[in-house]
């Protein structure tokens, strides 16, 4: 699944840190999400769409190896 996160992030003005911090996981985690090695959750996809203002289509898109 590829994902929009970290350049979004950055558009926002926000650090891995802040991000982590505002949906209360670790900043390895946000490392690991925008590094495509780990895909959230629906409930932490959906806090990460509304804290970055973005529909989770946005943010994250289905690869054809994803439907394999």
């Amino acid at each position: 699944m590829k994902n929009n996160v970290k350049v979004i992030r950055k558009d926002k003005g926000l650090t891995q840190e802040k991000l982590a911090e505002l949906l209360n996981v670790s900043r390895q985690t946000i490392i690991s999400i925008e590094s495509s090695r780990y895909v959230p959750s629906t409930m932490l996809s959906l806090k990460i769409a509304k804290y970055l203002s973005k529909r989770v289509e946005e943010l994250f898109e289905l690869e054809q190896k994803d439907f394999d």
